[in-house]
């Protein structure tokens, strides 16, 4: 009777062990975009082999995956989710008691700015400022206007065109000497770059983080010495109806980690993960520009992370998760 009883104890400990560590079946979703399909499989092979989850990856965009989430609970983690652009519904969500913010995907923020190339800066220290860059206009030729210096803008159709188009006017950009170009794309955009850069040239306009041409190509963002006025950039920076933009720098944008509220409560040890999980753009850039030197998917990138950056992730989780972790690489 007492074998029994101890045999009885061992196996109900063990059992509670069990259901202690069972994360079950957990959907993250795999977005559209390098650097969100990059944490969704690095999410996946942590949740996976550090942590007993049979994790899935499931299509996903920001809009879509933000109302699954909401009205169905589905998926369970949306890895990297730029907030603002469904901020009301998130927040209702939260509200609700559906969603969970678990942390920050970006810990510096979608970054937005106008750049130039840092072997400029380096002869010319001043062009860190934009009276820098204004003062000296004839260096940024207009690769189609004589006379002129060029700005690099959004393409047309893209909200940042509407924001870069303010604040070119607020800057008295136009009074300086430049004239706006529409590069008419994104590989417009980034192919203007890294012209500039091969030929040493020249370059002046706005681009964004993380991405692989800020990874390849080093650049220094221009201070407009404004500070960022949240206030000005929402109500009027953003606005095409915007009359009398005032300067600003561009706000970091928040890209954070969501869950459902099932898998938060449910998953304690996985929540801390995602809390301390996040990416500099700094980093984030030069894993891009290897995905595009390589032509990698995202699975590769991930492989790569692993490899290559082991003082950061390891830093996300315990030592026991990092070790069954690195046992699978």
């Amino acid at each position: 009777m007492k074998w029994k009883f101890a045999s009885l104890t061992l196996v109900t400990a063990f059992s509670a062990q069990v259901s202690a560590n069972e994360c079950g079946t957990v959907t993250i979703a795999d977005m559209n975009w390098n650097s969100a399909s990059v944490i969704a499989n690095v999410d996946r092979f942590i949740l996976e082999h550090g942590y007993g989850c049979d994790a899935e990856l499931i299509p996903g965009d920001t809009m879509p995956t933000a109302t699954s989430m909401i009205e169905k609970g589905q998926p369970d983690i949306a890895p990297e989710l730029w907030t603002n652009s469904v901020k009301e519904a998130v927040d209702e969500g939260v509200k609700e008691g559906r969603l969970a913010y678990a942390g920050k995907a970006l810990v510096d923020g979608g970054e937005e700015g106008f750049w130039v190339p840092a072997y400029m800066v380096k002869q010319y220290p001043e062009l860190k400022t934009i009276e820098g860059v204004k003062k000296h206009a004839k260096l940024f030729d207009h690769p189609e206007v004589s006379d002129a210096a060029g700005f690099y803008g959004c393409p047309a159709g893209w909200g940042c065109q509407i924001s870069g188009g303010n604040l070119f006017e607020a800057l008295n950009l136009k009074e300086a000497g430049f004239e706006l170009i529409d590069p008419g794309s994104s590989a417009g955009l980034s192919g203007s770059i890294a012209k500039a850069y091969e030929r040493k040239q020249g370059w002046f306009g706005y681009y964004w983080a993380p991405t692989a041409v800020l990874g390849k190509y080093e650049m220094v963002k221009v201070d407009f010495g404004s500070g960022v006025n949240e206030e000005e950039f929402l109500n009027c920076t953003t606005q095409d109806s915007c009359e009398n933009p005032k300067v600003t720098m561009y706000p970091p944008s928040p890209v954070n980690t969501v869950v459902v509220t099932s898998f938060s409560n449910d998953n304690p040890a996985a929540m801390e993960y995602l809390g301390k999980r996040g990416f500099k753009n700094s980093d984030m850039n030069k894993l891009l520009a290897w995905m595009e030197d390589e032509q990698a998917d995202s699975e590769d990138a991930m492989y790569h992370f692993f490899e290559t950056s082991p003082e950061i992730w390891k830093q996300w989780v315990p030592a026991d998760v990092a070790k069954k972790v690195a046992a699978k690489l």
